[in-house]
C-alpha cells in the first residue's frame, strides 16, 4: 500500500522549471525584444 502514489506527488515534478526551459525563454525573449526595437527604431528613423 505504500507503493502508491498520490496524484499531487507528480504535480510536484512538473512545477520544477529546468534550467534548458528558462535558457529557450531567455533567447526567445532576446529575439523579440530586437526585433520590436529594431522596428521602433526603424519606424523613428523614416519619419
Amino acid at each position: 500500500m505504500s507503493d502508491l502514489k498520490l496524484p499531487q506527488d507528480d504535480d510536484k515534478k512538473k512545477n520544477t522549471i529546468s534550467m534548458r526551459r528558462i535558457a529557450i525563454w531567455v533567447i526567445v525573449g532576446g529575439v523579440g525584444l530586437y526585433l520590436v526595437l529594431s522596428g521602433v527604431i526603424g519606424i523613428v528613423a523614416k519619419g
